[in-house]
């Protein structure tokens, strides 16, 4: 039996390899997904243990808010270190993002991932001063190697830099490295001010550090000199070793590679489901092929037991050649991406784990047999007498895949529905994916039911002849082998199109919530691409109420603060609340908004009633800087999409982390020139290149590019999976057409021509594909305005339609469906027509 099933599955390699390929695709997927992954933590492993090589302790600030950000060290905390028994050195160090160097462009260069900035206090085993001299006055800076290549500066150039201040002028005095000969150490940049400018620009204020770095005298271990520090500081001191602390930052940078790694991993999982599909369609067809062989075998004494074996055999050598083969390309594109990566980020070579290869293999065998398990069992049923007649039956009842498919179904959108409306708990995420999965395998189940007639009315539209009349019914014929066809298609298209009815409805929801609720005709922004937000001098708000054709102007700073001693998220500050007030509408509903001064805060009525606070409260806030300051609520406003929050009294800005306004709304007087307006602002924004002015519609353009991009990134993760499933068209009608040998043959005895041969495959595979397509978009649609209508409270007020993108995939479907018929229409086309009437 063995050799039987052996000679079968090499009697049919085009078989062989087109049902391979689907789970090469999907292991190659989740192999390079955990190759990269692994390779890149390992890589950042040995990069902070080489940076905290020299250092045998380090402080960092304790945090006032628990999971918040360390607050900065006082510079008296670096004098009580240095006097601890067992210490050699001290180094107070100031490190933090948001330093930007403005290019020879006028713009803010970029490209180089975070921009940091941090005081020079000379070199050592890692930092290391490649060339010029060190900064002496507050007014020179060192830039390090990728900043100075990135930016074409040379040593002796004046330039501008960004930080929690407006643009400052600097000179370039020297370049600094790493060891290795490396200009970053991760592809960063970084800018090295004078300590006493550091703490300026970076933390806002003296004599305040962001860590110290201590070494320890000979005889003293790592160990005992941070328990000596620890007992010295005392609270909120964080104390840890070098090795620690370098163990501590790789572990923080981990977190979002194994967040990568997931994200990869669910693509990867779909694009699976989808081979899972084009397996069960191939082993489908292949038993029906096989029915006489098979039954043949029954009638010399096989058991049932033998078939199931015979079928399960195959499964697993595909299985087992095609994990072979996608561990060896997921290494591959591992090594691609690692390749492409250490260009920027320094990597330790490539990491090929465990865990990867296991995954290839009990992934690519244990997916494969599930597939072939269903079809095996039916071959086991092949009765002996079935050798007396045509292999192919296709007549079996759909009752009980319909009824299946109803359950399941069901099942599948109730779980969305718990999910969706928040009844899962801490379980959201896994009740909304198993909601997800089991939909798409009740659809799948239920698609038999509906092919039919769907497959025989898209028909109609291209069975203008004979060769496409053949088509339209071919497709109908087998319900089960089509709807599972045209399931994988779905899959995929349902996922993309079910993002974008969110995407667009959020997009068409932000753009009226700000038509509604903001009267300003301009805004003052910028997009925050690290560090702290883009921000403009407050000289430019004077500057803007002062011009004509402006009516008002009200300018916007933003800070993250702690409320009553807990994480209270972002406050504000303006600098005129009644103008505020009138350009965002801002009504109130007890108390009053028109103006607050000292000590009064106003706030949104939602935010007021999640912290428990009424007109005349009092509430305690505290900013980045500076110590809590007790506000007394004056006023309670209608929450709007706009702005919503604690609203403080200008003079709070100054204990902000940036005390420069990071928004401006302007409104315009009645007939005024918007365009010269606008011109007049660009032109006193000329210092802030981060920050620009636009008007309505393109500020909302603005704020909801980033679903462009997600949506972009979406579809192109999701593009492996439409590519399986246009295998699993061309698969079918492959083997479809083997199946039907004798049947071209008698076509072709009667005159049917092989260009009209061609055509019908064509019209077969198309129909498919466009069922696929149009199952994917009603799923989508569904899907997508399910989350909508469940996100309504959130902000998602408008259900909006891709209709473009509907569209633009409903004809990719036509076109997937003539590239998918090409080879096997050549082939049907090619028939011997005595050959193919003697096939048996």
């Amino acid at each position: 039996m063995l050799k039987a099933t052996l000679k079968s599955l090499l009697s049919r390699k085009l078989r062989l390899v087109l049902s391979a390929l689907a789970v090469v695709l999907g292991v190659m997927f989740v192999s390079g997904a955990l190759i990269l992954t692994e390779t890149l933590g390992r890589s950042f492993d040995d990069l902070y243990a080489s940076v905290y090589d020299g250092t045998d302790v380090t402080v960092t600030g304790g945090s006032t808010v628990p999971d918040g950000p360390a607050d900065p060290i006082p510079a008296s905390a670096l004098d009580r270190v240095s006097a601890v028994p067992g210490v050699r050195g001290t180094t107070g160090t100031v490190f933090a993002n948001g330093a930007r160097l403005i290019g020879k462009n006028g713009k803010v260069i970029t490209g180089g991932g975070q921009a940091f900035g941090t005081n020079w206090t000379g070199g050592n085993d890692v930092v290391r001063l490649r060339a010029g001299r060190a900064p002496a006055a507050d007014t020179e800076i060192l830039i390090n190697g990728t900043l100075a290549e990135a930016s074409g500066y040379r040593i002796g150039d004046a330039v501008g830099v960004l930080t929690l201040e407006p643009k400052r002028a600097f000179t370039i005095v020297g370049f600094f490295g790493y060891s290795g000969d490396r200009g970053s150490l991760a592809g960063e940049y970084t800018i090295a001010f004078t300590t006493p400018a550091a703490q300026r620009l970076l933390l806002g204020g003296p004599d305040q550090f962001t860590s110290i770095d201590v070494t320890a005298a000979p005889g003293t271990s790592d160990e005992r000199l941070r328990d000596s520090v620890r007992s010295a500081l005392g609270d909120p001191f964080v104390v840890r070793t070098g090795a620690e602390m370098g163990r501590s930052q790789a572990d923080a940078v981990k977190g979002v590679f194994d967040f990568l790694r997931d994200i990869l991993m669910g693509f990867a999982a779909v694009a699976l489901l989808v081979g899972v599909f084009l397996i069960v369609n191939t082993f489908s067809i292949i038993v029906a092929q096989r029915t006489r062989e098979l039954a043949l075998m029954r009638a010399m004494g096989a058991s049932g037991g033998q078939v199931v074996g015979s079928v399960i055999v195959e499964a697993v050598l595909i299985g087992l050649t095609a994990s072979v083969l996608g561990l060896g390309a997921g290494i591959g594109v591992g090594a691609g991406l690692v390749a492409a990566i250490g260009g920027v980020i320094p990597t330790s070579g490539l990491v090929v784990p465990a865990a990867a290869v296991v995954a290839a293999f009990a992934i690519g065998v244990l997916v494969t047999v599930l597939a072939a398990l269903a079809p095996a069992l039916r071959a086991a049923r092949i009765a002996p007498l079935a050798a007396m007649r045509d292999a192919a039956n296709t007549t079996r009842s759909l009752r009980t895949p319909t009824i299946a498919g109803g359950v399941v179904t069901t099942l599948g959108v109730a779980g969305l529905w718990v999910a969706l409306a928040g009844g899962a708990g801490d379980d959201t995420l896994p009740m909304l994916l198993g909601g997800v999965l089991l939909s798409f395998v009740g659809i799948a189940l239920l698609t038999p039911s509906i092919s039919r007639p769907v497959v025989s009315l898209l028909g109609r539209i291209l069975s203008w002849s004979t060769p496409g009349q053949l088509g339209r019914r071919n497709s109908a014929r087998n319900p089960r082998r089509t709807a599972i066809t045209a399931s994988a298609l779905m899959i995929g298209i349902a996922l993309v199109i079910g993002v974008s009815v969110v995407a667009t409805s959020m997009k068409a929801s932000v753009a009226r919530t700000i038509d509604d609720g903001l009267r300003a005709e301009l805004v003052v922004s910028g997009e925050q691409l690290s560090g702290p937000p883009p921000s403009f001098d407050p000289a430019v708000l004077d500057k803007i109420k002062d011009t004509r054709g402006v009516r008002a102007v009200a300018g916007v700073y933003l800070d993250t603060a702690t409320v009553d001693d807990k994480a209270g998220g972002r406050v504000y500050a303006t600098s005129d609340l009644r103008a505020l007030a009138d350009i965002l509408g801002l009504r109130a509903t007890s108390g009053s908004v028109d103006a607050v001064s000292g000590t009064q805060v106003v706030l949104d009525e939602e935010t007021a009633r999640h912290d428990g606070l009424a007109v005349g409260d009092p509430v305690r806030i505290r900013s980045s800087r500076g110590e809590p300051v007790t506000y007394t609520v004056v006023g309670v406003y209608a929450k709007t999409g706009v702005v919503d929050g604690y609203l403080l009294p200008l003079a709070a800005a100054g204990n902000f982390l940036s005390p420069t306004p990071v928004l401006a709304y302007i409104r315009l007087a009645d007939g005024a020139n918007g365009s010269a307006v606008r011109d007049q602002v660009d032109a006193y924004l000329t210092d802030s290149p981060e920050v620009g002015v636009a008007d309505r519609s393109s500020y909302i353009e603005q704020r909801t590019s980033y679903l462009d991009i997600l949506l972009a990134m979406i579809q192109i993760l999701l593009a492996l999976a439409i590519v399986i499933a246009v295998l699993g068209v061309v698969n079918t009608l492959a083997l479809s057409m083997i199946e039907r040998t004798r049947e071209l043959g008698l076509l072709r005895a009667v005159g049917m021509s092989r260009a009209q041969i061609m055509g019908m495959v064509t019209v077969e595979s198309v129909v498919i594909s466009v069922f696929g397509a149009l199952l994917g978009i009603g799923v989508g649609v569904g899907l997508g305005a399910a989350v909508v209508r469940a996100l309504e409270d959130d902000g998602l007020t408008v259900l909006v339609l891709p209709w473009t993108q509907m569209f633009g995939y409903l004809s990719l479907a036509v076109v997937v469906g003539v590239l998918a018929a090409a080879l096997p229409a050549i082939r049907a086309a090619r028939t011997d027509v005595l050959t193919a009437i003697h096939y048996e």
